[in-house]
């Protein structure tokens, strides 16, 4: 791939210069890429070329790309290379994953040996009274007993340690962290969360949920220094998977405030991020939203994110049945459902763009319920109601997506993590209605891709194999995980770009390359769409460009 001159493209032949396409008529392009197999998202055939300028697509084929090339043009040869309509992330945890680029990872500790081996080590780097977080660990991988305090007392004496399970709905803490938060045997569960307790009554030094909270008040905040860097450190190594924005779906206010600190720097924020923050707190951002606005395309807010229900592998998502290896317990609503409705039917009143977390059959058909009674109640308007991962629907509310204009907002990656003991948790004939992305697409519902950020990984190519393939992460399952609902690689890249679009109310400017649109995409060297699926996580990306602007990857 090489930058080659106006007169080497063109050949001195002035045939070429034919009318140049509409929406740059009066300029020369800054900037075409040409040689390439660009999949544009839209409902139009393949493409070979397409050119910017300032920060929009002006043009696509290489006819009209070639028409518009001046002497100052960048030409750039992308060698028959793949170029597709950014990544956009559905639900991240932005802050949180960029963090934990730099801390300690149990992902794959699959001892509980290894696992205090490697929280002792990290210990051993901090300065004295300095947290360790990170984590995301798995129990899964040494039988599924739940790690306790007395496995890692003894290498972190003096250390607070509170890591986080893999779906960040657990953590487990040490001694020193408990006694910081005033976790006793006497301490009783808050409403919505669990302090595990062994038989003797005493803290394990697991807390789910809403019981995390008693730990994070205590923990100390990271300074605004911090945060930008660590935000730069995330935001780079999601360019260089090709994600040209994230959907920052938090629960509380650190990532939002500091978004809005630094935007109106693109040096700082080179890719855009759409933030969400507590639905409780919706009279907040309906102030922030009357006074300032809702930002713009670089940063984003308005946006309010709830919880109906914890996750299946702490066993706190809400079912109608009880869990089938713990058959006293159906799950965990975090708030009860009058107030979360109370929320939303405010929310929604104030113009706020709503979306909620839920796992199970009980928690999403409630929530279901919540969304029509809110519609009903506040009128009709352009609304896009959301459910973050709606992981494990009762077959008869697919449909309810379409029919109530809810959108479906997803992690592919999830299916083929939990795919490996999610039948232990639920039994088998749950399983139907369970990560069926194929179902709620064919039901005409806007389905959205994206990772859950740190809890899977943020390369959205690993988001799309586990869509197209779902073959577990074991390798138990070559044929795929509940096969059924495997989709095609068009659909999840679709999924991936112009349905996050949509879910973001920015499918006018972004999602699909045409010209008018906002110049956001990626350039990789595997054709997503007519390739070898089993290749797809192989895929290289060459360059991501935002804005018009190449912020990864090749710039001469």
């Amino acid at each position: 791939m090489i930058d080659l001159s106006r007169r080497s493209l063109l050949g001195g032949g002035a045939a070429l210069l034919v009318a140049r396409a509409g929406w740059a008529a009066n300029t020369a392009f800054d900037t075409a890429y040409v040689n390439a197999r660009i999949w544009t998202g839209a409902k139009t055939a393949p493409s070979d070329a397409i050119a910017i300028s300032g920060n929009r697509i002006a043009a696509l084929g290489s006819a009209a790309v070639r028409a518009g090339i001046g002497r100052a043009t960048r030409v750039v040869d992308l060698g028959g290379a793949f170029v597709m309509p950014g990544f956009i992330d559905n639900h991240t945890h932005f802050l949180r994953g960029s963090a934990m680029l730099a801390q300690p990872s149990l992902r794959d500790a699959a001892t509980p040996a290894e696992f205090a081996r490697r929280v002792g080590e990290a210990a051993a780097k901090l300065p004295a009274g300095k947290w360790l977080e990170g984590g995301h660990w798995d129990e899964q991988l040494w039988g599924g007993e739940l790690p306790r305090r007395d496995w890692i007392d003894a290498v972190t004496p003096n250390t607070p340690v509170a890591v986080a399970r893999l779906d960040l709905h657990m953590y487990l803490c040490n001694s020193v962290a408990l006694k910081l938060a005033g976790i006793t045997r006497d301490t009783p569960d808050p409403a919505g969360g669990v302090i595990v307790r062994d038989a003797n009554g005493e803290p394990t030094g697991i807390v789910k949920d809403t019981a995390k909270d008693l730990v994070e008040r205590v923990i100390t905040p990271p300074t605004e220094a911090e945060i930008e860097r660590t935000l730069a450190a995330g935001t780079a190594y999601a360019l260089s998977r090709g994600v040209t924005q994230v959907h920052v779906t938090e629960l509380d206010w650190t990532t939002q405030d500091a978004l809005h600190r630094l935007r109106g720097s693109p040096k700082k924020l080179p890719m855009r991020f759409y933030s969400f923050v507590p639905l409780k707190d919706w009279e907040r951002m309906a102030a922030l939203v009357e006074a300032e606005g809702r930002g713009d395309d670089w940063v984003r807010w308005g946006a309010m994110k709830g919880l109906v229900d914890g996750s299946l592998g702490s066993r706190t998502a809400l079912f109608r049945q009880p869990y089938t290896d713990a058959p006293d317990s159906h799950g965990i609503a975090l708030d009860p459902l009058d107030r979360i409705e109370a929320w939303i039917r405010g929310a929604d009143a104030a113009g706020l763009h709503v979306t909620t977390h839920a796992i199970g059959d009980a928690a999403n058909a409630d929530l279901l319920d919540i969304y029509r009674r809110v519609a009903a109640a506040n009128g009709p308007r352009d609304r896009r109601f959301r459910i973050e991962h709606a992981q494990h629907l009762d077959p008869a509310d697919i449909p309810r997506f379409r029919q109530q204009g809810v959108i479906a907002s997803v992690q592919p990656y999830h299916a083929i993590d939990d795919g490996r003991w999610a039948v232990k948790r639920i039994g088998e004939q749950r399983l139907n209605g369970t990560y069926a992305f194929r179902s709620l697409i064919d039901s005409g519902a806007h389905v959205t891709f994206g990772s859950d950020w740190p809890v899977a990984p943020i390369d959205p190519l690993s988001g799309v194999a586990a869509a197209v393939l779902r073959q577990t992460i074991d390798g138990a399952n070559p044929g795929g995980w509940l096969p059924e609902q495997r989709v095609t690689a068009a659909q999840a890249l679709h999924a991936y770009t112009a349905e996050n679009a949509y879910a973001g109310f920015q499918d006018d400017r972004l999602g699909t390359l045409k010209p008018g649109n906002i110049a956001d995409f990626a350039v990789l060297d595997r054709d997503l769409i007519r390739d070898d699926p089993a290749g797809i996580t192989g895929a290289k990306v060459l360059r991501t460009v935002v804005d018009g602007k190449e912020r990864h990857g090749a710039t001469g």
